[in-house]
């Protein structure tokens, strides 16, 4: 995921090898919150659940190994089984971009990352809707009762 530009500043000049090493050397390429495999084409059920060719069995969203036997994708009803590529990026754990120790940093997934960022992503959309609601009042009036 790119950095934002007015967030750039926050970064060290060596963030993208940082984030290499992070990523390919520390996690070997696969994702630390659920095992997915780096530039990878995944088959999943959209909750979470995708299937591990190397293991030839489901995976959870947290990497482990599902219990309960599924069919495999090719066996399963045409549409339930999504397919998506994972690009790693790399995530800082306690949200402070200032803070570069190796305990701070994780390799995440489009996946794992979004639900670690949940609540940043739900602050900003709170604030989003409250500016656009201020931005109306001051221009088109009060807005009408409903």
């Amino acid at each position: 995921m790119p950095i934002r530009r007015e967030h750039r500043y926050f970064y060290p000049i060596d963030w993208k090898q940082l984030s290499a090493v992070i990523r390919f050397v520390r996690a070997g390429g696969r994702c630390e919150g659920c095992g997915r495999p780096h530039l990878q084409d995944v088959q999943h059920l959209g909750d979470g659940r995708w299937w591990d060719g190397e293991a030839e069995r489901w995976r959870d969203g947290r990497g482990r190994l599902v219990r309960r036997v599924l069919p495999a994708p090719e066996k399963m009803v045409a549409g339930t089984v999504k397919v998506t590529r994972v690009v790693l990026a790399t995530a800082h754990r306690n949200h402070d971009t200032a803070d570069n120790s190796g305990v701070n940093l994780a390799a995440f997934c489009q996946r794992c990352h979004m639900l670690h960022d949940r609540t940043e992503h739900q602050r900003r959309r709170r604030l989003t809707v409250r500016a656009r609601k201020a931005i109306g009042d001051l221009f088109s009036g009060l807005y009408p009762l409903r």
